[in-house]
């Protein structure tokens, strides 16, 4: 309860208190110096009975606000204010034993302003000297521990890393102690699809998890949004903090049990050992999150901290950086794949593809800025920017008089989430006049995690008219049965499967599924990938519709595509 509030009701009831022993006052005092005994011991009746009243009222003003929340101190001067009302009851019953009356009304006016005064000392001294404790130790709370899992925090890590590298010095710990620093793989899609709360409730699930299976010597942090660190003392050597690293990952094998069902994640490790990988604890901790990152960029589960990962770390914070003018500065640039119906041999569709062309790296991959475009949230206006510029040269294409073909683009995450995405789309694609209908949104599985928010996004980009395909297909978390509820019209067969179709029967068995299955649902199949003639028979055999890859073209610039795929009087594929 608040001070300031206590002592409004603690005002209100010393006034009233206070008013009664005026009225009590001029009753026992003045009264009878100024009228007839008569008439002062009908007045003084009359006195004692507002005075009455008037300790009822101050009760009723203590009790009445916020009933449910009285501190001990204004219990005590509830308490009070009933002795003076029974004091009062006493004073206006003398009767026969007038004696006795006085007597108890003495005694009960006593116990009263006991716990009046009591009760005044607690609520304006005592009260509030604990509440500043309280809050200071609610403060001190705060600074070392994260709110939403409950575990101590970075800036508590640091000063428990600086304690290991003092006891190393002293020789308190021998051995090694290591820092491991643990990221949740693709928790922003995770968050993203199912919403915040979601995500939240996941943080503590996994910091549970890792807490439960602590052991002496081990402590664990939260480092903010997605990311924990695992400290652990008084290693025999390197050996077994690799493979207690390993333990933990092993932790999460099991699915992840949320509100709205089970759920399969994976996190990336990074370890820095102390002695050895750094000098200080910040130098420690910088480390330990330069091995996690680097753990996922190259899509491994752990990874030691080596210096080179310093320096790739502040590469990649230059890039984000150039990445964030790239935009302004005109360096991203599109190409086309070729998408090829399989029963004709005829051209059917392109794929968008972005590239970035560095004026001092030169072609920066996809795969090493679209991570980072994702991170840093670039990947909407970059993915807005794409989507607009491979839409207006299609549409140039048709007015140049070529046949009309559909284009491919990929939708982030962040896209597909946005609420007025079809809206804006379908406002550009009228101003632009292209018809909805040559225009193939991709997304990915992870995108449909949230099936009901899912749904009434496609829905509303079905509504539109444009075509909808499940973009790497039978890597995610998706299944057949699950999408034939989507509003979806193709799904397209990632190219890890494809790649090795001849030479693994299980990805064989997989891409034979995939179409059957798919043929079931009435929808269109397209390999990624393709790379021979070994590929294509199979695919073909399989009943595949559509294949894109090397074996017909790489990705090329738009000019290019028009010369080779386009122009040619006899529309198909070049021979």
């Amino acid at each position: 309860m608040l001070v300031s509030g206590k002592n409004s009701v603690l005002r209100k009831s010393i006034l009233l208190v206070a008013l009664s022993l005026v009225i009590f006052s001029v009753g026992c005092y003045f009264l009878p110096e100024v009228v007839s005994p008569i008439k002062a011991d009908s007045a003084r009746k009359l006195l004692n009975f507002l005075v009455l009243l008037i300790y009822l009222l101050a009760i009723a003003v203590i009790v009445y606000p916020k009933r449910a929340e009285k501190s001990s101190s204004l219990l005590i001067i509830i308490r009070s204010l009933v002795f003076l009302a029974l004091g009062q009851a006493f004073y206006m019953n003398v009767g026969y034993d007038r004696n006795i009356d006085l007597l108890f009304g003495a005694v009960s006016s006593g116990v009263a302003y006991y716990l009046l005064l009591t009760g005044v000392y607690r609520l304006t001294i005592e009260e509030p000297f604990y509440e500043k404790q309280e809050i200071e130790a609610q403060i001190n709370y705060l600074a070392y521990h994260d709110e939403l899992t409950g575990l101590q925090n970075r800036r508590r890590l640091l000063l428990n890393v600086e304690e290991v590298i003092e006891s190393h010095r002293t020789s308190a710990i021998r051995g090694f102690s290591a820092l491991a620093v643990l990221n949740i793989n693709h928790f922003k899609n995770i968050n993203d699809s199912l919403g915040h709360c979601a995500g939240d409730h996941l943080l503590q699930l996994v910091a549970q998890r890792i807490k439960e299976a602590g052991r002496h010597g081990e402590e664990l942090f939260s480092m903010g949004g997605d990311e924990f660190a695992f400290l652990m003392t008084d290693r025999v050597d390197l050996e077994s903090c690799l493979l207690r690293s390993r333990e933990l990952l092993q932790l999460f094998e099991k699915p992840i049990d949320l509100d709205s069902g089970e759920y399969h994640i994976s996190l990336s490790l990074g370890i820095c050992v102390y002695p050895g990988d750094g000098e200080t604890a910040e130098q420690i901790i910088q480390n330990a999150d330069a091995a996690v990152h680097n753990a996922k960029e190259h899509g491994v589960d752990i990874r030691r901290y080596v210096p080179l990962m310093q320096m790739k770390a502040k590469e990649r914070l230059k890039l984000e950086n150039d990445l964030r003018r790239a935009l302004e500065r005109d360096e991203f640039f599109l190409v086309y794949q070729p998408q090829v119906q399989l029963s004709s041999k005829e051209l059917v569709g392109m794929e968008a593809l972005l590239r970035w062309e560095h004026p001092k790296r030169g072609l920066v991959s996809p795969a090493e800025f679209i991570p980072i475009a994702e991170e840093s949230g670039l990947i909407v206006p970059i993915g807005e920017w794409v989507l607009t510029t491979a839409c207006r040269q299609n549409k140039e294409w048709q007015v140049a008089g070529y046949r009309p073909i559909c284009v491919s683009v990929n939708l982030s995450m962040r896209q597909f989430l946005q609420p007025n995405l079809a809206g804006k789309i379908g406002e550009f694609l009228k101003r632009i006049g292209l018809d909805p209908c040559y225009v193939d949104l991709e997304i990915t599985e992870s995108m449909t995690l949230d099936k009901e928010k899912a749904f009434e996004q496609l829905k509303r980009l079905k509504e539109l008219g444009v075509y909808i395909s499940i973009d790497d297909f039978g890597t995610g978390y998706s299944s057949l049965h699950y999408l034939k509820n989507m509003p979806i019209d193709r799904l397209k067969i990632d190219r890890s499967f494809v790649a090795e179709v001849m030479e693994d029967s299980n990805n064989a068995a997989i891409v034979s599924t995939i179409t059957s299955m798919a043929h079931h649902l009435k929808l269109k199949v397209t390999a990624e990938g393709v790379e021979n003639e070994d590929q294509l028979q199979f695919l073909s055999q399989q009943r595949c519709h559509e294949a894109q890859g090397y074996f017909f073209s790489k990705p090329i610039k738009a000019q290019e595509f028009e010369n080779i795929f386009l122009k040619p009087t006899i529309f198909g594929l070049p021979s």
